[in-house]
């Protein structure tokens, strides 16, 4: 199984970035995926998840109304859409899939290798 996430980089305050995540070697229609984050010296922090029919979505209280979770089940895609960044979401982003699991919350198998997110003031 292998998560590549991708989409990071460098953006002022108030821009927007797209995360990409492209997942093989899973049955990924039964998968529920999500995003998470860690910042320099603090702990990964769930950001957002994602139902297998894509019917349900979640999101931390930190991002909820400015980042957006969608996937592509023909694509076996993930997609963050990051709105109106500040400074605080600077992090490396991680895409992360449940094996045979639809709900987003709880623990989960695979992980991609994650990409950078800097924000500047």
């Amino acid at each position: 199984v292998q998560l590549q996430a991708s989409g990071g980089g460098l953006v002022q305050a108030g821009g927007s970035l797209r995360l990409s995540c492209a997942v093989s070697g899973l049955t990924f229609g039964n998968s529920a995926i999500a995003w998470f984050r860690q910042a320099p010296g603090k702990e990964r922090e769930f950001v957002a998840g994602i139902t297998c029919s894509s019917g349900t979505t979640f999101y931390a209280d930190s991002v909820k109304g400015r980042f957006t979770i969608s996937r592509d089940n023909t694509n076996y895609a993930v997609y963050l859409q990051m709105n109106s960044l500040n400074v605080e979401d600077t992090a490396v982003y991680y895409c992360a899939a449940r094996r045979n699991s639809c709900f987003p919350r709880g623990q989960y198998d695979y992980w991609g290798q994650g990409t950078q997110v800097t924000v500047s003031s």
